[in-house]
């Protein structure tokens, strides 16, 4: 989901990192803060004031949204679960974890603590802003203090609609998880909800357009589409997960992979390795030895007019964890990695030996035949998510 995010900061030993298309959403909030609703509900201030206060007020919601992903970390972590980190993106914020909850429970308390953190945040900005008015504190300090208790209240409010994968279709997902006792099947229905809620937003804001409201309307349509494919999203994640589970690199590996000599020019490479085989990463070996490999992203880096002059042995990235892997790895650890990495083709080592290479589409090849095979067997009906 998220391929242009940068770091951040770290929290608690979590990476909080915010995607580019949060910029979007810093302006926006910035620019209505300012120019519409703290002039309507506090006349007669400057217009540097407003933008202050705008600026303090989205400041205050990125806190908002961390404190609340890093509530549900915190659980996470409390439980066994692996989390990669927080992500801030246009539509909020997401507390990405390495695997599903092991139980019910786990899933409940983990979906209920940031909508129960954001309630309690709200209630502490409110209490300020009871606090200010009480000590007539200035009246920009008591704007961007009303707005955030508001705006917590909202967002705990909002993220507890039984709409997978908000947080409270995850409490629904508990609930039919513990009743019938099948993670898939609770998946599946609660998935099914979260695309109708989604479904609902967009006739919504369709609505709100056809009312006058151009821009209103096509943020309830954007949400609501966001939220049909994130339940398609969620469920089909599960369905991987199921269908990979207890699966290893060496069932997936291809155990001959095409190699390529350190000592060969980046022309040769390219005209009898790249435009054969396509692949964009290719194992360098010395005899038995792996050295490393060579990818496209680095052929790119050198001028046409070197390929000649330059060899692979010049270019070729070292052996690491970004790289490789082992035979044994889960294939679903093997996911994580790619992802990561930002890359489709990694090597599988046995100590210092090349045994093979696998690929992202390998996985996703097997996934499919697999889910064609089986079908959704434990689903509520057809599988139309």
């Amino acid at each position: 989901m998220f391929q242009r995010s940068v770091k951040l900061i770290d929290i608690f030993g979590f990476e909080v990192r915010i995607d580019l298309s949060w910029l979007i959403l810093a302006v926006l909030v910035v620019w209505t803060l300012a120019r519409g609703v703290f002039p309507q509900y506090y006349p007669g201030l400057t217009g540097s004031a407003y933008w202050w206060m705008g600026v303090v007020g989205a400041l205050g919601l990125f806190f908002s949204i961390v404190f609340h992903e890093i509530s549900h970390s915190l659980v996470a972590r409390r439980y066994g679960l692996p989390m990669k980190g927080i992500t801030l993106f246009i539509f909020g914020g997401v507390a990405e974890m390495g695997e599903e909850p092991s139980t019910p429970r786990t899933e409940l308390l983990m979906a209920i603590a940031g909508p129960v953190s954001s309630l309690i945040l709200g209630a502490c900005f409110y209490a300020l802003r009871l606090a200010a008015a009480a000590g007539q504190w200035a009246t920009p300090l008591l704007g961007v203090l009303g707005y955030l208790a508001f705006i917590n209240l909202l967002l705990a409010g909002f993220n507890l609609l039984p709409a997978f994968p908000l947080d409270g279709g995850r409490v629904l997902r508990s609930i039919l998880w513990r009743w019938r006792g099948n993670l898939r099947w609770a998946t599946a229905v609660a998935a099914r909800i979260g695309s109708g809620f989604g479904t609902a937003l967009i006739f919504l804001g369709l609505l709100t357009v056809l009312r006058g409201d151009f821009i209103g309307g096509i943020w309830w349509v954007l949400i609501g589409m966001f939220l049909q494919n994130a339940s398609r999203m969620s469920y089909r994640q599960v369905l991987m997960r199921r269908a990979l589970e207890g699966e290893t690199v060496a069932r997936f590996m291809n155990p001959d992979p095409v190699t390529v000599s350190p000592d060969i020019s980046i022309e040769e490479l390219v005209n009898r390795y790249v435009y054969h085989h396509h692949f964009k990463m290719y194992p360098v070996t010395d005899g038995d030895s792996l050295l490393g490999c060579v990818t496209l992203g680095k052929i790119k880096e050198i001028p046409r007019e070197e390929w000649a002059r330059k060899t692979v042995r010049d270019l070729m990235t070292s052996c690491s964890r970004e790289n490789t892997i082992s035979p044994g790895t889960d294939a679903m650890r093997v996911l994580t990695l790619m992802n990561q990495a930002k890359s489709g083709r990694m090597m599988v080592v046995d100590g210092d030996k090349l045994v093979g290479v696998i690929t992202l589409k390998d996985l996703l090849d097997f996934f499919s035949i697999k889910l064609d095979l089986e079908g959704t067997r434990d689903a509520p009906g057809p599988d139309r998510l």
